[in-house]
């Protein structure tokens, strides 16, 4: 079966467009392949500078990813610290990967020029090697990845192209894929900009965790524009077509059949927030079970960071008596 790894960092709340757009196709594939999730708080350490939030961002994340559906018996949900094996094999690959290739990594150009007058951590520069063992360690097929990332995997497939030919096969060679197309999800006060958690205001991101009162509220103040025609049109109608497709991806039917049944834009903002709310209430209701059961939760995650280590742990193994070192 073919295995398939896709990561998370716990910075920040999730919101719909991470639900619709990404994390429910997570649930849906699940049953399809042989699927990792991991909750990578080691990343999050580049950006992390006050004690206690990684942690409480992790289990609050952790908690979410079990209330949409993820099923640890199904599939490998782990956090990223809870295997040593990510931080040693991270060392290996930081002497596997050259300095010019780090230093032609456009993200770290990008995230370092934004924080020039503020402290940038190495780990930002070497971020890529351990996201390569990230994917290594699971013998990954594939990594589902956006336009964004497909350089990290270039990178990590140079990586394990280079050990194997100097220590002999080891790891498996992953492709990156797209995947699978989830709702279109734009900001509700910015219809031409992606829904996110950086946005300069909450206005327009709706959380999972928002309360319905809240949700409600976002939605009745959402930007369509000055005509009054309901049509679904991305490029002419950006504000009203993004709430037809959260329309559509809530309560069900397409954009386009869902614009004939409405001939004013308050009536659509209305409906398109109860069915996220109708959406949500079962997620919410089960994150706070999981919330307030701790020790659930720990069951839950040991149940996948046993799962991880075990696959982990011997392609650690693997790869040191590939390179030969002296075993314990």
């Amino acid at each position: 079966m073919t295995r398939v790894l896709s990561c998370i960092q716990p910075t920040g709340d999730v919101h719909l467009g991470n639900y619709l757009g990404a994390l429910r196709n997570w649930v849906n594939g699940q049953h399809e392949k042989d699927v990792y999730h991991g909750i990578v708080d080691l990343h999050a350490l580049t950006v992390t500078t006050e004690s206690g939030v990684v942690g409480e961002s992790t289990v609050s994340l952790a908690a979410m990813l079990f209330a949409i559906g993820l099923d640890p018996d199904v599939a490998t949900i782990f956090v990223q610290s809870h295997v040593p094996e990510h931080s040693q094999l991270g060392w290996v690959m930081e002497c596997t990967v050259s300095f010019g290739e780090l230093s032609r990594m456009t993200q770290f150009k990008d995230k370092s020029a934004k924080r020039e007058t503020d402290f940038v951590a190495a780990g930002l520069f070497t971020y890529p090697a351990l996201q390569a063992a990230d994917i290594l360690l699971y013998d990954a097929n594939e990594v589902p990845v956006g336009d964004d990332q497909r350089q990290h995997i270039e990178i990590t497939r140079d990586i394990a192209i280079r050990f194997n030919s100097r220590f002999g096969e080891t790891f498996v060679v992953p492709e990156a894929v797209t995947p699978a197309a989830g709702a279109r999800v734009m900001d509700l006060q910015a219809p031409t900009s992606k829904m996110s958690k950086s946005a300069d205001s909450d206005a327009g991101c709706v959380f999972l965790l928002d309360d319905p009162k809240a949700i409600e509220k976002k939605f009745k103040r959402a930007v369509t524009d000055s005509e009054s025609e309901v049509r679904y049109s991305v490029t002419e109608k950006p504000g009203v077509s993004n709430l037809l497709d959260i329309l559509a991806a809530a309560g069900g039917g397409t954009p386009a059949q869902l614009a004939e049944e409405y001939a004013q834009y308050g009536l659509l903002k209305a409906d398109a927030a109860s069915a996220v709310i109708a959406m949500l209430e079962p997620v919410q209701h089960r994150y706070r079970e999981l919330m307030n059961d701790p020790g659930e939760l720990q069951r839950l995650l040991n149940i996948g960071a046993s799962k991880a280590q075990e696959q982990a742990s011997a392609t650690l193994n693997r790869a040191y008596e590939a390179i030969g070192l002296l075993p314990r």
